[in-house]
């Protein structure tokens, strides 16, 4: 196990790892983007299964999709105007619009080299994709139905500030949907962050036992590809981010020490 493995979700150096995200966040997708990544979220599976039915060409993506469509899905987003805040490489924005048919959806992300490659890639009626910051989304008020939010929100350096946008975006009545993680010590300043932000809770529930299983089956697939883009020096270092079976980050979610939830918020 390298230092990387060990310390990476250490809360002092999970600190650091905010802040160089904006760095070392388009520099691995950019190398892992030449595999045609068009997720970067750990996957999510169910017991017994959940057998979504899939067209042949998302199998590979099964696990990931499967997250996404499990946190859309918890409110109706058929004919609505739908954002996505950090949508990495569009592959959860390409699936919803394929399958829950909103009117419109846009995906926005930090990252500029992951927004070309979702224009590049993702050519849907319906579907545009904005480089932009989480901290301080360039819409209006009132703009969108839905806000979707994935397995990124922890990386935000002011998260209060995020949801302060995420409501002021939000027409009333609208839904943020949404899956974060947080260390065991970070909790209770999460739970207070979003007791604080008028929405009201509709649905929590913790779902790390479906994070692992769908990281067990996305890991050998994970390490394949960091193994064949990534030089050998940051190799550990991006599997502990990946959440490989086998690293820290893996354990702590087994043991609970990272805890993983899925919600379902309406703005007041």
């Amino acid at each position: 196990m390298g230092l990387a493995d060990r310390t990476f979700h250490h809360p002092l150096v999970w600190k650091l790892s905010q802040k160089t995200q904006k760095f070392f966040y388009p520099y691995t997708t950019r190398r892992l983007g030449a595999d045609d990544l068009v997720f970067i979220n750990r996957g999510y599976e169910e017991d017994p299964p959940m057998a979504l039915p899939l067209e042949a060409s998302d199998e590979p993506n099964r696990f990931c999709i499967q997250l996404y469509h499990r946190t859309a899905t918890q409110a109706d987003l058929s004919g609505k105007r739908v954002l996505e805040v950090g949508c990495g490489h569009g592959g959860g924005a390409s699936y919803l619009v394929r399958t829950l048919h909103p009117a419109s959806y846009t995906g926005l992300d930090l990252n500029p080299n992951g927004i070309a490659f979702c224009r590049k890639r993702h050519n849907l009626a319906g579907l545009d994709f904005v480089h932009g910051d989480a901290e301080n989304l360039p819409f209006p008020d009132q703009s969108f139905d839905a806000v979707v939010n994935i397995d990124s929100g922890y990386h935000y350096p002011h998260y209060r500030r995020f949801l302060a946008e995420v409501v002021r975006v939000l027409r009333p009545g609208g839904h943020f949907l949404y899956v974060d993680g947080r260390l065991r010590e970070q909790i209770p300043d999460w739970d207070a962050a979003l007791a604080g932000a008028p929405m009201r809770m509709l649905s929590q529930r913790e779902i790390n036992a479906e994070t692992l299983r769908g990281m067990d089956e996305n890991s050998q697939q994970w390490v394949d590809m960091i193994d064949r883009r990534m030089p050998a020096f940051l190799r550990g270092a991006v599997r502990a981010n990946w959440g490989s079976r086998g690293t820290q980050f893996y354990r702590e979610v087994q043991s609970g020490a990272f805890t993983y939830r899925m919600y379902c918020f309406a703005k007041t």
